[in-house]
C-alpha cells in the first residue's frame, strides 16, 4: 500500500509554481520527500522547480541525508555566475525548499531553506518541526510594532548566501535541520506556505484536516485552504489564494 500522497491547488495564480517530489534510494531503502513553493507565477518558475524538486529528492535519498542532500543542491546552484551577481540573480527561478529522509528503523531528517513547513502528526497533535525564514521570524510582533511580513523569504534555494553570511543578516543560517528520532507511526505533513497560511490564520486544528488515508488528508488540507482563503480575502474585499502544495507520508 501506498503510504504516501500529494496535493495540490493553483489557487487563483495562473501556474502551478510549486512542486512535489519522492525518491527511494535502491541501495540503502531511504526515502525523501520534497516540496518547493517557487517564488513568483511564471511558466519558466513552473518548470524550475519540477526539475529541482525531483534533483533534491535524488540528492538526498542518494546520500541518505536531508541536510547533505539540500546543501549539495544549494551548492551547486548558488555556484551558477547568474546567481553570484546581485542583478541576474533576481531574475533567476528559485523557491522555498523542504527536504525530509526516513531510512527505517533510523530518526527522521529535515532540512529547509525558506518558509515550507514540517509538521509531525501523532496522537491527535500537531507539532511544528521546522522554523520559517521569513521576516516575520526576524522582527517578531511580540518585539517590533505589526512585525515583519511573512511573505518575504529570507533563504531560498536559488540564493547565494552561506550560513556565515546570512546569520550576519538574519537569526539564521542558509539552511537549518530538524530530526525526529523515533518516528514510527508518525503521519509527516510538508506543506507550502499557501496550503499552512490560511489554516493558521482561520485557527483550523491540523489533525482534524489530516485524517484518512495519505491521499484524502492531502486533497481535503490543500482544498480546504484555497476555500479559507477565498472566503477571508472576499471578506476583505479582495479575492485572493495562493497555490497550495502539500505532501502526506505515514512512517
Amino acid at each position: 500500500m501506498r503510504t504516501y500522497a500529494t496535493a495540490q491547488n493553483v489557487g487563483l495564480r495562473q501556474y502551478q509554481c510549486d512542486a512535489t517530489a519522492f525518491r527511494t534510494d535502491p541501495v540503502s531503502g531511504a526515502r525523501a520527500y520534497v516540496v518547493l513553493d517557487g517564488i513568483g507565477d511564471r511558466p519558466d518558475i513552473r518548470d524550475w522547480v519540477r526539475t529541482a524538486a525531483a534533483r533534491l529528492a535524488r540528492a538526498a535519498a542518494r546520500r541518505r541525508d536531508a541536510e547533505a542532500g539540500l546543501r549539495a543542491v544549494y551548492d551547486a546552484y548558488a555556484a551558477d555566475p547568474l546567481r553570484q551577481d546581485d542583478y541576474t540573480r533576481r531574475y533567476e527561478p528559485s523557491a522555498a525548499a523542504i527536504v525530509a529522509v526516513h531510512l527505517p528503523g533510523q530518526p527522521l531528517a529535515i532540512a529547509w531553506a525558506g518558509d515550507c513547513r514540517a509538521y509531525a502528526i501523532q496522537s491527535g497533535t500537531a507539532r511544528r518541526l521546522t522554523q520559517d525564514h521569513n521576516l516575520r521570524r526576524v522582527y517578531p510582533p511580540c518585539e517590533w510594532r505589526d512585525g515583519g511580513n511573512r511573505n518575504v523569504i529570507t533563504s531560498y534555494l536559488g540564493n547565494n548566501l552561506s550560513d556565515e553570511q546570512a546569520r550576519t543578516e538574519y537569526p539564521h543560517p542558509a539552511i537549518e535541520t530538524a530530526t525526529v528520532s523515533n518516528p514510527s507511526g508518525l503521519r509527516l505533513l510538508l506543506a507550502s506556505d499557501g496550503a499552512y497560511e490560511p489554516h493558521e490564520d482561520a485557527g483550523h486544528a491540523l489533525p482534524d484536516l489530516l485524517t484518512g488515508t495519505p491521499g484524502e488528508a492531502a486533497r481535503r488540507f490543500v482544498t480546504t485552504a484555497v476555500e479559507t482563503s477565498l472566503k477571508t480575502s472576499e471578506d476583505d474585499g479582495r479575492q485572493y489564494a495562493d497555490n497550495a502544495t502539500v505532501l502526506v507520508a505515514d512512517l
